[in-house]
């Protein structure tokens, strides 16, 4: 029997909807008001395509099926504005940190989790910051918490902190790994129960060993950039991010450099690939295909990369509101978002301010649908790309 074709998520967080479009002729098929969801912390794939989100304006955790007739499934009250999300891997026990939201210092520092098969949920006081965080399963699920400033993995067991007193109380670490400060981005390998963290001087990994967490060899990024995103690749179990270089200030954002990085997590492999100037971040996992947006004044483009190392270029229309020469590539302005899934050859991009979403066959390279949304999509939405028993729960980290 066929698998079923995947379902497109759109999000306009700024706006508050949120568009299920079928793929690939593109009709809408239902959409939700009244909801923005969390940008930064993103969508968490479940099992049976089915994805976490957080609103921040409700502040409600929402489970939601793009396959049945209702939309949302479950809602949750949960601690905003939403930083992070991730679950253990039977798809179950959900953590959510808080973060920045609108303001400029961090500010929060409360910790949700989430026990979706009981429907228990607790609220705790961590550590004021941006919080990364993976959950890893088995009997005993353990939340890790990556803190910045000073760096740090936290380990707390699952079940402290979902039996914790009303109030929001203070919890103390079961165990801590140190870090350097400048972490940001986070992954979890369910099947060797290894967690990553990308710092300056590459991905520092540690695995679970009993309560804790032991640490192990350091994965140089083998570039003099860094990654600020990673990314557990479930089809050839890898890591991905994008190495961002050049001058650090924001107003030289056009000379930015940008490599794809690899790290084959089978052989210790690491490939690079060059993506071009400008600016680059997340990137989505199709079928056979890697696909990164590229924003630059002198044109845009979809990246894909091959199975096989080839790079194919797509020309993506310009975006009024787009980033400028002398002006920074993040506020005021519009961006793109990327989504693809991994049981899938499509692709679908975002262009900020316009309402619309290419859908490209990662295959040729060909744009076969463009969608036309009744919201602006203003900096480029976020979307998730969902299919009924594609794999994508293998990531258990919202994005």
């Amino acid at each position: 029997m066929p698998a079923a074709a995947p379902v497109l998520l759109v999000s306009d967080h700024v706006n508050g909807s949120v568009h299920v479009v079928t793929v690939p002729d593109g009709a809408v098929a239902g959409r939700l008001t009244g909801r923005h969801l969390s940008e930064h912390a993103g969508f968490l794939a479940l099992p049976g395509g089915r994805v976490a989100c957080v609103d921040d304006r409700r502040g409600e955790l929402l489970v939601l099926d793009p396959f049945a007739e209702e939309l949302v499934e479950r809602a949750v009250p949960v601690a905003v504005p939403a930083e992070h999300i991730a679950c253990d891997p039977s798809g179950h026990r959900l953590a959510v940190t808080t973060g920045l939201g609108g303001n400029t210092e961090p500010w929060s520092d409360l910790l949700t989790v989430v026990d979706l098969a009981t429907g228990e949920a607790a609220h705790v006081r961590t550590r004021v910051g941006e919080p990364g965080v993976t959950v890893l399963g088995g009997e005993d699920p353990l939340v890790v918490l990556r803190h910045r400033e000073s760096g740090a993995l936290a380990v707390h067991r699952f079940a402290d902190l979902l039996a914790a007193a009303p109030g929001c109380p203070p919890v103390t670490p079961h165990a801590v790994l140190p870090l350097p400060d400048d972490g940001h981005g986070d992954a979890q390998d369910p099947r060797t129960e290894h967690v990553f963290a990308a710092t300056g001087e590459g991905v520092h990994r540690a695995r679970r060993k009993g309560d804790a967490l032991t640490a192990e060899t350091v994965i140089p990024w083998g570039s003099p950039a860094r990654g600020w995103y990673l990314r557990l690749d479930t089809r050839r179990q890898a890591l991905w991010s994008t190495l961002r270089g050049g001058d650090p200030d924001p107003l030289r954002w056009p000379e930015w450099t940008n490599q794809a990085w690899r790290h084959d997590l089978e052989t210790g492999r690491t490939f690079h690939t060059e993506l071009g100037p400008g600016l680059v971040f997340r990137l989505a996992l199709a079928r056979r295909h890697t696909a990164f947006t590229r924003i630059h004044p002198d044109g845009d483009e979809l990246v894909l990369l091959d199975d096989d190392g080839s790079v194919h270029r797509c020309p993506l229309p310009s975006m009024d509101g787009a980033p400028r020469r002398g002006g920074t590539p993040w506020e005021g302005v519009q961006r793109r978002a990327v989504a693809a899934s991994p049981g899938s050859d499509w692709v679908a991009v975002s262009r900020g301010g316009h309402g619309e979403v290419h859908l490209v066959d990662a295959e040729t390279g060909h744009e076969a649908t463009r969608v036309r949304l009744s919201t602006p999509l203003h900096h480029g939405g976020h979307m998730a790309l969902c299919g009924r028993n594609d794999g994508a729960d293998g990531d258990p980290v919202g994005r």
